[in-house]
């Protein structure tokens, strides 16, 4: 069966847009559109959509009132319609923690050499958006990468494994699909004590900075969006700028954290994969890797690299995961030596975190 979308939107040229676009996937077929939310609650209850895109900000009932209203008392997958703004990246955070599964940027119409791309992006968060687990609030097959576009254009692999003195101990995170959310609960169950934590997104770049902010104020640890050169200190977090690969660098006693301009990894820029390279190259069994939920396989590879070098590595299970791609992936390969749910990895991080530095 098709997938059903209820595209709704006040604009009624970003709904003829969206609505031909989706319906050029043959699995995708738009069962109706609508311009406010209240137009929209009655088509629910009649069309009965399996995936809705929704406008942030409408007449009558902006987007997040409506989507708080809609998780509450009918769970389904949303895609957020958002503009690439500071309003637009606060505004859109608060709808994932509300229990929307991704979003897309408003579409520039005015950019025709844009389309086809944005397109080939909503197809494809829709479709995950079918698959996503709409989880209450409180297998993606891996594919041949070309080498010139593989970890090893950011970060060269090592001919020999690298043996380190340093006690110092980092955590390296990845998500995407449904990442925002499980890494604040990750983060908001470290103490500010914890060891240092460094944080790939898969996320804007008109976004991260938001991301990192908002992660601050609900985390004991202090949160940043990681700068060039900067030094990676115990108690705090620093999360990769979107579209700037995060790279940890060892400096004789320091860590510290580069930015690369390289090309994107398994389509993504900031790359899992990169991160955990570097991390697995310059921390080794000094490290523990974690790998939560999102579309597609990155980073699987890189915890499997980590793991090798004798780190601790955790995968987000399935049951628990908005979409199972990236840790699936991870599992799959034997990458990971713990598969959790959500809420047990702070404590299994800190219990490898734990053992490394006893070690």
């Amino acid at each position: 069966m098709p997938i059903k979308v209820l595209v709704v939107d006040d604009s009624a040229l970003v709904r003829k847009l969206l609505s031909a676009m989706l319906t050029r996937a043959p699995d995708i077929k738009v069962v109706g559109t609508a311009s406010d939310p209240y137009a929209a609650r009655d088509k629910i209850k009649s069309l009965n959509p399996d995936v809705i895109t929704l406008d942030v900000e409408m007449p009558r009932m902006d987007g997040i009132t409506f989507l708080e209203n809609l998780m509450r008392l009918r769970p389904m997958p949303v895609v957020m319609v958002s503009s690439l703004t500071q309003r637009g990246a606060d505004v859109t955070l608060r709808a994932l923690e509300l229990g929307a599964i991704d979003f897309v940027a408003k579409p520039r119409i005015d950019i025709a050499g844009t389309l086809e791309d944005y397109e080939s992006e909503l197809i494809a968060k829709v479709r995950v958006a079918a698959q996503a687990r709409v989880l209450p609030r409180y297998e993606t097959r891996a594919r041949a990468v070309d080498e010139r576009h593989s970890t090893s254009a950011v970060v060269p692999a090592l001919s020999t494994r690298m043996k380190l003195r340093t006690t110092d101990r980092i955590i390296a995170i990845g998500a995407s699909t449904g990442g925002t959310e499980a890494i604040r609960e990750v983060l908001e169950a470290m103490p500010p004590d914890a060891p240092a934590i460094v944080i790939s997104q898969h996320i804007p770049a008109a976004f991260s900075k938001s991301f990192a902010d908002r992660m601050n104020r609900s985390s004991p640890m202090a949160v940043c969006e990681a700068q060039d050169g900067q030094q990676i200190l115990p108690g705090h977090a620093y999360i990769a700028p979107g579209d700037r690969h995060l790279v940890i660098e060892r400096d004789g006693a320091r860590y510290l954290c580069r930015l690369s301009n390289g090309p994107h990894v398994n389509r993504h820029r900031p790359s899992v994969d990169v991160m955990f390279r570097s991390v697995a190259q310059n921390v080794g069994a000094n490290a523990v890797g974690v790998l939560l939920t999102g579309m597609g396989d990155d980073g699987a590879r890189g915890l499997r690299e980590m793991l090798d070098t004798g780190a601790g590595t955790i995968a987000q299970d399935e049951a628990s995961s908005v979409v199972w791609g990236m840790p699936g992936s991870a599992v799959k390969i034997g990458a990971a030596l713990h598969v959790l749910p959500l809420h047990q990895i702070a404590a299994q991080i800190l219990e490898l975190a734990s053992a490394a530095a006893a070690a």
